[in-house]
């Protein structure tokens, strides 16, 4: 999601063009735009292997520089290249929860590479973050596009789901830091109101931090999210029994969360959805945060503040519930929500310590694809490590191998093990950090695989 320089934009006629052979004489580089208004950019090595890369940059807050991008990065493009793979994307017509529009941008992208180069022997879908969310979607409703897909830290659970979680703990920072103060959660009708109510819960948050009721109440709602205690390379990283440290990095993450994804961007998803997409009504937060790989930590901090936590779990189950707008939910679940159903062979990697994304939502596209069938097609990576997309280039360019690896064999080898000794031979100057990992069930799962899910 970091904001990058704007590449210069050359206009390209659209009109049929003939095919450049795949062995040009030199590299090609292509920028323009695209009828929908979103930019393109294409690099294509001299020595193509035949092998086109479509990457699904992350989610790009609305008034960002909003650049086309064919990797996550310079140092994954130039290892890319000198591979020989040919790299497009797009930028999405718009900024925002931008699904109707990156989906066809980046189906007009792959189209018009086609029609320049030439059919290409293998086409891979990937992408990082919200893009990850955008590949997975090309992967389960374009599959006849493509062969394989990657994501990486992607928004696997779906909007619904997505929604849901960011939900969640900002209902219980409301509820017991400001109990009947009138802070709107949802339905905000502009960007100036949603800023208005980050503000009031924020300012209500960042006093609750100054003291151990305040910071023991902070932890729980963190545990609804499963929001880890680890989450950014620039924390200290806690001990086991650190309690304090690990609160102390959740607030960080607790206040990021407030400052933009539960406010500003649900706002400007609601725009689109035309209303409330979430709700929590029926919703047993003692359950939940029972089931939450958080639930010691937020007990010890309640022991250590003196504070009840079964009162306050009594509050939140009390406490009046938002109901969503079905319409919206509709909208939602038509555009944003998975069925599992790929056709092709997915890998999904993920950080341990991701607070934006949390890691479960692997656990939520692995319990879609095991309901609707295709499991087999699936595998999960897990990188040991804090942080939102924080991978190596090693780490990204060796599990793109691995997927490679399970077309031309028919058969995953995806342990690791495998994946780091991948990694390492593609960076090895940055120590390839796979583990063996099996995160928690998502909090509040929600796919098209499990009808009942359909039920707010």
């Amino acid at each position: 999601m970091k904001t990058r320089t704007c590449l210069a934009v050359l206009t390209l006629a659209l009109s049929t063009a003939t095919a450049l052979p795949a062995e040009a004489a030199t590299d090609t580089h292509l920028s323009g735009q695209l009828p929908s208004g979103a930019a393109y950019v294409m690099d294509v090595p001299a020595a193509w292997n035949g092998t086109v890369l479509l990457y699904s940059h992350g989610y790009t807050p609305a008034g960002f520089p909003n650049p086309a991008q064919n990797a996550p990065g310079s140092g994954t493009r130039t290892t890319l290249l000198a591979e020989g793979y040919a790299l497009i994307g797009s930028s999405y017509a718009t900024t925002g929860w931008a699904v109707t529009d990156a989906v066809p941008d980046q189906l007009a992208t792959l189209d018009l590479f086609t029609r320049k180069f030439g059919p290409a022997r293998r086409t891979l879908a990937w992408g990082t973050s919200y893009g990850g969310f955008v590949t997975t979607a090309l992967a389960e409703r374009h599959a006849d596009r493509f062969d394989g897909s990657l994501s990486m830290c992607g928004l696997v659970q779906g909007g619904v789901a997505n929604w849901n979680s960011t939900l969640d703990p900002v209902f219980a920072l409301r509820t017991l830091l400001a109990p009947g103060a009138d802070i709107p959660l949802t339905g905000f009708a502009d960007q100036a109101s949603a800023a208005a109510a980050a503000k009031s819960l924020s300012s209500k948050t960042a006093a609750a931090q100054q003291t151990p009721a305040g910071r023991a109440r902070i932890a729980l709602a963190a545990a609804l999210h499963n929001i880890p205690g680890y989450n950014d390379a620039s924390q200290t990283e806690p001990g086991p029994a650190d309690w304090d440290t690990r609160e102390a990095n959740q607030y960080t993450a607790v206040n990021g969360l407030l400052q933009l994804p539960a406010f500003s961007w649900r706002q400007e998803a609601e725009s689109r959805a035309g209303g409330n997409m979430s709700w929590n009504t029926g919703v047993d937060y003692t359950s939940m945060l029972g089931r939450s790989p958080l639930y010691k930590e937020v007990t010890e901090l309640y022991k250590e503040a003196g504070l009840s936590l079964r009162t306050d779990l009594a509050a939140l189950a009390t406490a009046p519930r938002i109901s969503a707008d079905p319409a919206a939910v509709r909208w939602m679940r038509r555009t944003s929500v998975f069925g599992g159903r790929l056709t092709d062979p997915q890998l999904d990697i993920h950080t341990t310590g991701d607070a934006l994304i949390p890691v479960q939502a692997e656990s939520a596209y692995r319990r879609a694809a095991g309901a609707a069938g295709r499991g087999p097609l699936l595998a999960q990576g897990y990188v040991d490590g804090p942080g939102h997309c924080a991978f190596t280039d090693g780490e990204m360019v060796g599990a793109l191998h691995t997927l490679e690896h399970r077309l031309d064999t028919g058969r995953w080898d995806a342990s690791p093990g495998t994946l780091n000794a991948r990694a390492a031979q593609e960076d090895p100057g940055s120590a390839p950090r796979y583990v063996t990992y099996r995160p928690a069930a998502y909090p509040r799962p929600y796919d098209l695989a499990h009808p009942g899910d359909a039920r707010p």
